[in-house]
């Protein structure tokens, strides 16, 4: 399944339909064929420290998270770590949520970019930057996806940046191989994945 644009692409309910007839273990090489993707970009020498490189998001993790998050049509989809834009695509694709990928990489950017565009995906667009100090794009969005993109410091500046809204509002975290230190303002969702931990804004009092 190639082609120039997204037409040829299905959508919603069809492509997860299309992606249960595909054994588990083919569904990213499907994926990048259907996207027309090859090999990612090289990281770049400049990738700051404490940053982990460029990994494509596992096809599995994303149909589980857009599933129990959930993830909607109405919903701000931010990817912190974007990489080549691959899982904002296919996060669109899916469930018609807009998309914000934060990446720090330029040349992951760029490639990123020239997906959506070739893709023709209005919705889907990616912002250069270190994610924790891109505050106007997080304060606008309502799920967000970090799958390791790195620890630290940086992830403790991410959460502040994010609990503000978390104690005003309902948003959802969704954290791929990725342990959060305790955060009072979040719940853990159910299921329980090894891998894929589902969190929301912890319920207020009145």
């Amino acid at each position: 399944m190639t082609g120039s644009g997204s037409a040829r692409l299905p959508r919603g309910a069809a492509l997860r339909a299309a992606l249960a007839g595909v054994p588990a273990l083919e569904r990213d090489a499907w994926v990048d064929r259907a996207l027309g993707l090859g090999a990612p970009p090289d990281d770049s020498p400049a990738l700051p420290r404490g940053c982990v490189p460029y990994l494509p998001s596992p096809v599995d993790a994303l149909l589980r998270l857009t599933e129990h998050a959930p993830v909607r049509a109405a919903d701000v989809f931010v990817d912190v770590g974007a990489g080549a834009g691959r899982a904002g695509a296919l996060v669109h694709l899916l469930t018609g949520a807009s998309v914000v990928g934060l990446e720090v990489q330029p040349q992951l950017v760029t490639a990123a970019r020239a997906l959506v565009a070739r893709l023709d995906l209005p919705r889907v667009s990616f912002i250069e930057g270190d994610a924790p100090g891109l505050t106007t794009a997080l304060a606008a969005g309502s799920v967000f996806f970090l799958y390791c993109p790195f620890s630290g410091e940086r992830l403790a500046r991410l959460l502040a940046n994010l609990e503000p809204a978390a104690r005003a509002r309902d948003i959802r975290v969704c954290c791929l191989d990725l342990p959060l230190p305790a955060c009072d303002w979040l719940e853990r969702l159910p299921p329980r994945w090894p891998d894929l931990a589902v969190y929301r804004s912890a319920r207020r009092s009145p």
